[in-house]
């Protein structure tokens, strides 16, 4: 049956188990039941449909031959040939037909499967196109003026990278083979071959300087090529690679690579491993080795897995329906069917088809479902440190800091201090004199940064001293982890995303380039919204590419009564110089970009604002009261030159005005007033209903100059009132922020119109495209709180720095303009990723219990649990929060994908995870094995989170610690308190005349696990 073999491949595709040598991520797991999988495709499925028809069709056939033995016998009654009746003819039409069509019929069953889960399937993901007929297509439509679709509308984008960063595969012989990816020479801005081709290839034997958790530098020899053992004895060769700049350029560099790896490897790899040149021909490369395959594949990019479905096994079950409904059930076949038996056979293999196929769903809805988990699942803080000036720096922790070198050398390179030797000499004078220093504390121990916080914790409010977060991670999964602590809370967001121009970096799906945009753009505006309060906006940049979907698509979230503006923003020079490059007669010279303007309700007000004019002579009317309370009114054009009222009208602009006569909507009350003017000639007042006192003369409302006197640059200015085309914005300069930024940074100017438009002091602004930065220094230096994330290479040396040198005071931009000096506290984290998680899966060995199951069973365990049962653990292992200080993962260190065994941060975990708002840290870590979080929860209750090594803290210890910080049912200043470990600890008490109390004691663990897999709201 051709139809059985090409759906049984392709379900083997479907179900990702063709790649049964692969074994990291969610390979391992299935392979790991590759062969039930694969005995359920090949033997349990096919027999479920032979047995659905063949058990059917001998049914009916036993009743027909029954009725034709009857009828047989009663025409041998009646002495009748029983050939010429046409009853008896029909029944054995229909037993030979049956017999006959249980076959066809599994035939149809197979086609139809085959079409049905080949439309929705397309290189490793499924796209939620839903058929009509044929090539037609429905959308889901519920009445709306307008809709917006697109292919990928119910899915996740999840694409971060083209490139495997681990890859392993096992031997025949069970041995495995890894290919690792080391600390990868990934381009850095300002680096002459930033544009250099990169590829992967062996490294070349060195030692390497590291550093561990507490600061401390060791030095690891990295190999090339070397064998590796389990604890169990198992053997795996492991091949080191580094992702480094190309000997020879070109769109051969990749393959020239792996040619000289496969050389090299000849001479390193030893007999034991020969089984690695087994041969693995083509028909284009009939010589090709088993390692030469996996190399190829390791080193091509991954062209799939670029989507997760938000609802696949109800997407795939409505569409089933749906097709057997448009395409299996044909009206006009049951409406001439010959007889009803036809009908009956119809209607059989619809059931079979419908069965079979939901039961194919359901293990399709497992896998997508279980990496939608996984994608959901609220990511661990990888690291953390923060960015201190030296005037927050504890006087008895200075010496610390003034002796670490790292720091120094920073300071150095940074700031161009070099003023270190009076440091030795005098080192309160030079923090006296060096108060916006920044001390970055990742080059401290932990037990460092721990400390400071504690100290820092005695004078201030870390919640309310802390100015800015900046986070490196992928913009969804930052924004995921940071809903409960900052819901509603967000005045200000503006994004400037990417383009889309196909060479910005945004890698998209062949032939869905702006449907994997859209669906990228959407799961994050989604995210990001919950976060603004009610009274805020969002600003979003864009050029002509995406402009159209963008709006579209916010309007859809926001609706069209938050829509404000689309503001032309001029980025160009007329003249510029990248006006040589237009292709005339084709396209305009584009000098502007597009900024889009929504609020989160329509009540929303902002603020006004003036951008740079000429003088306008309708300011002339220079009006006060005097000391006798007399309105005195002079026409400066009559008694001052022109070039002497500019000057003077700049210099004294709070008694200038000009006359509004146009004020045909006033009310009663003001047109009163406005023709008593005219017929005294005198200034009148006044208030109107807010409480606004206007002055009033010869019928108009006098304007006053004041509010229209504009800095700029550092002087004073004539202003005119904004408008939707920013042209006064400009370029950012080069040096702008201290950085340089090859993708182009936004002009500070820019940012401060729009925060300053939307916000006060202290409001949060967020940006979650980053970038070089510079929303994140302007809201810092116009001092407001913020957020920035971005995930990209640049982070360290670019977005890092530029704060860095913002928070030291430096002076570009509009530094000047508003007297910024520097300071502040800026907290950094860095997030596991997704290809994190799929990385640290490990495979729970059941096997023993799932043998013990009966077939029925099995399958369904193998259908619907197997994926969430098999990795609980490698996801979150709560044993190991008896000892949280040491909780490690393997973490991608730079954005190729190389990894390091790194502790992960639980307690700052946890604080987003309950959206703890901190106060204060006790750090007694490494003197009494604990630590204690002091903060406010979401909902307003005081809390108390406590983290012990349990070793250290057991049950009689956790007792004492608890007295000695006063928690306990009868007093305690926390409503809550959270607490790891098994405990025995009273949580109610009554006192002598009966009145009782009771303390929230919370565990750890599963107020973690509920949290952190908790879907994204």
């Amino acid at each position: 049956m051709s139809y059985q073999t090409d759906l049984i491949a392709k379900l083997r595709e479907i179900f990702q188990i063709d790649r049964a040598d692969l074994d990291f991520g969610i390979y391992r797991i299935l392979n790991s039941r590759s062969k039930e999988i694969g005995d359920y495709l090949q033997n349990r499925l096919p027999a479920k449909i032979q047995a659905a028809f063949s058990t059917s069709s001998q049914t009916q056939i036993n009743s027909w031959q029954k009725e034709l033995a009857e009828a047989e016998k009663a025409a041998a009654a009646l002495g009748v040939n029983p050939d010429n009746l046409p009853k008896i003819q029909e029944l054995k039409d229909k037993i030979t037909s049956a017999q006959k069509g249980s076959v066809t019929s599994e035939a149809v069953v197979y086609n139809h499967l085959l079409t049905f889960f080949s439309r929705y399937y397309e290189e490793g993901d499924f796209i939620s196109q839903r058929r009509y007929k044929g090539d037609t297509y429905a959308v889901p439509y519920s009445g709306e003026e307008v809709l917006l679709h697109w292919a990928n509308k119910d899915q996740y984008y999840t694409k971060s990278g083209e490139n495997f960063s681990n890859y392993r595969f096992k031997l025949s012989d069970d041995r495995e083979v890894f290919f690792r990816l080391t600390a990868a020479d990934t381009a850095k801005d300002n680096r002459k071959d930033n544009d250099a081709t990169r590829v992967f290839a062996l490294v070349q034997e060195r030692v390497i300087e590291k550093e561990d958790d507490n600061g401390n530098l060791y030095e690891e020899v990295v190999y090339p090529v070397r064998e590796i053992s389990d604890a169990l004895g198992g053997k795996t060769l492991e091949i080191c690679f580094e992702y480094t700049v190309a000997s020879e350029g070109g769109k051969k560099a990749q393959k020239i690579a792996n040619e000289n790896t496969i050389a090299t490897l000849q001479d390193l790899i030893g007999e034991d491993w020969k089984a690695v040149w087994q041969p693995a021909p083509t028909e284009k490369n009939p010589n090709r080795t088993l390692l030469e395959k996996h190399l190829a594949d390791y080193t091509a990019k991954n062209t799939a897995d670029y989507f997760i479905h938000k609802d696949l096994g109800g997407f795939l079950r409505r569409e089933l329906d749906f097709y057997i409904k448009n395409e299996v059930m044909d009206l006009d076949n049951i409406q001439d069917a010959p007889t009803f038996a036809n009908i009956e056979g119809s209607l059989h293999q619809i059931q079979t088809l419908r069965a079979i196929a939901r039961e194919i769903i359901d293990f399709l809805a497992q896998l997508e479902d279980f990496q939608k988990k996984l994608w959901l699942k609220k990511k661990f803080v990888a690291k953390s440190h923060w960015l201190i000036t030296l005037n927050y720096i504890p006087q008895e922790m200075l010496k610390t800091v003034f002796a670490n070198a790292k720091q120094r050398e920073a300071w150095k390179n940074l700031f161009v201090i070099n003023d270190l030797i009076n440091l030795d000499k005098n080192p309160d004078s030079f923090a006296e004199s060096n108060p916006y220093l920044t001390v970055d504390t990742s080059l401290f121990s932990a037990s460092f940064q721990t400390a400071l916080l504690a100290a820092l914790s005695n004078d201030h409010d870390l919640d309310e001293a802390t100015d800015g977060l900046l986070i490196h991670s992928d913009n969804f999964q930052a924004l995921n982890l940071l809903q409960a602590r900052y819901r509603g809370q967000v005045r200000c967001i503006y994004i400037d995303p990417p383009y889309n121009t196909g060479d910005d970096g945004f890698v998209y799906k062949d032939n869905y380039k702006s449907s994997s945009w859209l669906s990228m753009m959407e799961n994050r505006v989604l995210l990001a919204r919950n976060l603004l309060a009610e009274n805020s906006a969002l600003f979003c940049q864009i050029s002509d590419i995406e402009n159209t979907n963008l709006n579209k698509l916010m309007v859809s979230i926001f609706g069209i009564e938050n829509h404000r503006e689309t503001i032309s923003v001029v980025t160009s020079s007329k003249s510029g110089v990248n006006a040589i490059n237009v292709k005339r007669g084709e396209r305009l010279f584009k000098i502007k970009e597009y900024l889009h303007f929504y609020s989160n309700h329509p009540s929303f007000r902002f603020n006004s604002f003036y951008t740079p004019d000429t003088y306008n002579k309708n300011y002339k009317w220079e009006i006060f009261q005097n000391e006798q309370g007399l309105w005195t009114v002079t026409n400066l054009s009559d008694v001052k030159k022109e070039s002497e009222l500019v000057d003077y009208a700049l210099k004294n602009p709070t008694h200038i005005y000009s006359i509004e006569k146009n004020n045909s909507k006033a009310g009663e009350a003001m047109k009163a007033i406005l023709e008593k003017s005219k017929i005294s000639q005198k200034v009148e007042t006044f208030t109107d209903q807010f409480g606004v006192t206007k002055l009033i003369y010869q019928g108009g409302v006098c304007v006053s100059l004041a509010e229209r006197v504009i800095q700029e640059n550092g002087k004073n200015v004539f202003g005119v009132l904004g408008s939707d085309i920013w042209d006064d914005i400009g370029q950012a300069a080069k040096s702008e922020g201290g950085v340089s930024f090859d993708n182009g940074k936004k002009p500070e100017k820019l940012l401060k119109r729009i925060i300053e438009m939307t916000s006060q002091k202290n409001d949060f602004v967020l940006d979650y495209f980053s970038g070089s930065g510079t929303t994140a220094c302007v809201a810092q230096k116009l001092r407001r709180k913020w957020i920035g994330i971005e995930q990209g290479e640049y982070f360290r040396n670019v977005l890092l720095t530029r704060v860095q040198k913002t928070l030291f005071g430096e002076q570009t931009g509009i530094s000047k303009s508003i007297n910024y000096t520097g300071g502040g506290i800026v907290k950094v984290l860095k997030l596991e990723s997704y290809e994190d998680t799929l990385n640290n899966l490990v495979l729970k060995d059941n096997g023993d219990l799932f043998n013990q199951l009966n077939d029925g069973a099995k399958e369904d365990y193998l259908l619907r649990y197997m994926l969430a049962d098999q990795s609980r653990d490698s996801l979150l292992n709560t044993e190991v929060f008896k000892q949280p200080f040491n909780y490690q993962m393997d973490i991608a260190t730079d954005s190729a994908g190389a990894t390091e065994r790194m502790n992960i941060d639980l307690v700052e975990t946890f604080n987003y995870l309950l959206g703890l708002r901190v106060h204060a840290v006790k750090d007694r870590i490494e003197k009494d094995g604990y630590l204690a979080v002091e903060g406010t929860l979401p909902d307003g209750e005081t809390a108390l989170v406590l983290w012990r090594d349990c070793e250290k803290v057991g049950y009689e210890g956790l007792d004492a610690l608890l007295g000695r910080l006063k928690i306990n049912p009868q007093d305690s200043e926390y409503d809550t308190v959270y607490i790891n470990g098994d405990h025995n600890i009273a949580t109610v008490w009554e006192n002598e005349n009966g009145v009782s109390g009771r303390l929230k004691i919370r565990q750890i663990e599963s107020e973690f696990m509920a949290l952190m897999f908790g879907e994204a709201q």
